[in-house]
């Protein structure tokens, strides 16, 4: 691996853009041909910062849906800088997910971690939203499960790391979790309580996931069509970050469910420099298979057809089944997906190029990459 174009630290992204009017993009890319190039190629040509991820979810340790391991998708992404040429990017280990904190969950997940530490991952997110207690007595009783395993966990990602420094992304408030009056949504002071929790055993986040009012993935209304996705609260956010500042906590917020949501609303909603990481997955997932409907239609119908028998949801559109379940066809059609020939490969890059030059714009990051290299030049971490 030449080191020029190895990943750099996600601290040193998140430190030197957290006070800047910008969002740095964290691209979960499920299906790797073509689309990771394309975007490596328009974060060199906007002088962007950009993230690479992959949730637990996915990563083939233990059934995800990708097919791909940590050491896989680190490899595929450390190549593609290296064929760019683009050395302002990190690798990101998105969603952590500890959802119930057995004693045999957090083994597994401690050897999660250690295979994304070899793997050369600089960038982690400790998901432990799942363990919040309804029936505490505070807001510290409510969120102790969470504290106690985000602590856990964090405290193993140093001892992996080393003196190597790194991003911590943590998070309070399950994103997309619906109650009887809709989304549920965290409020300022669980925030505050949770990272003012975290920095008294030690542990000191970059970036805090809350749930404020987006969901992952495609979003369809009740008659099951596809639309946009405009559901984040921006009052409800900018009162989050307003409250973690005011507290003199350095954290900034991550925006997860950013598929659907229009780039215009983007540049003009998103609150700038309160948000400072944005992630964008399903996106990616729909450009890709939108290109193999026209290039290779017998592969898609295949694929549709797998997706229909295997997840459908009585009563709702087909659609919408595929829409929301086509992520699982990856690790089925893992070697036909990977192995396309290389004018839909050209066509996916093309297209992931573009898109991405937009979405780098929507999120003001052009010119961020200069500003992360002069800071690692400054502040050698």
């Amino acid at each position: 691996m030449d080191e020029r174009y190895a990943p750099v630290p996600g601290s040193a992204i998140f430190n030197a853009l957290r006070d800047r009017p910008c969002i740095v993009m964290a691209a979960n890319v499920r299906i790797i041909p073509g689309v990771m190039k394309g975007l490596f190629r328009a974060a060199r040509d906007s002088d962007s910062a950009v993230l690479f991820e992959i949730a637990r979810s996915e990563s083939d340790l233990g059934g995800g849906y990708t097919g791909m391991t940590p050491a896989d998708y680190g490899r595929f992404a450390m190549e593609a800088a290296r064929e760019v040429g683009w050395d302002i990017w990190g690798l990101h280990a998105d969603h952590i997910t500890i959802k119930k904190g057995t004693p045999e969950e957090l083994v597994a997940t401690r050897e999660l971690i250690a295979h994304q530490v070899d793997a050369g991952f600089t960038s982690f997110a400790i998901d432990a939203s799942h363990l919040f207690n309804f029936e505490g007595g505070d807001l510290r009783e409510e969120l102790a499960r969470n504290i106690h395993c985000t602590t856990d966990m964090a405290r193993f990602i140093r001892e992996r790391m080393g003196d190597r420094p790194f991003g911590l992304e943590v998070e309070v408030g399950e994103i997309g979790r619906k109650g009887s009056t809709g989304m549920v949504l965290t409020r300022p002071e669980e925030g505050v309580e949770f990272i003012t929790a975290l920095r008294e055993n030690g542990v000191e986040p970059h970036v805090l996931a809350i749930a404020n009012g987006t969901a992952h993935g495609n979003v369809y209304d009740e008659h099951g069509n596809l639309i946009e996705d405009i559901s984040i609260d921006i009052p409800q956010t900018r009162a989050v970050a307003r409250a973690l500042r005011d507290k003199g906590h350095g954290v900034r917020i991550a925006q997860h469910g950013i598929t659907g949501t229009p780039r215009d609303k983007i540049a003009t909603m998103f609150p700038m420099g309160d948000i400072v990481k944005g992630n964008v997955a399903t996106f990616w997932q729909n450009l890709f298979f939108d290109t193999v409907k026209i290039y290779h239609p017998d592969l898609y119908l295949r694929i549709r057809d797998w997706v229909l028998e295997n997840k459908a949801v009585p009563g709702k559109r087909p659609e919408e089944v595929f829409g929301k379940n086509a992520k699982f066809a990856c690790r089925e059609f893992y070697g036909e997906l990977n192995s396309l020939p290389d004018e839909t490969i050209h066509a996916i890059e093309s297209l992931a190029y573009a898109e991405g030059l937009l979405f780098f714009r929507a999120f003001n990051a052009y010119g961020t990459g200069s500003v992360v290299r002069e800071y690692m030049e400054r502040n050698p971490e």
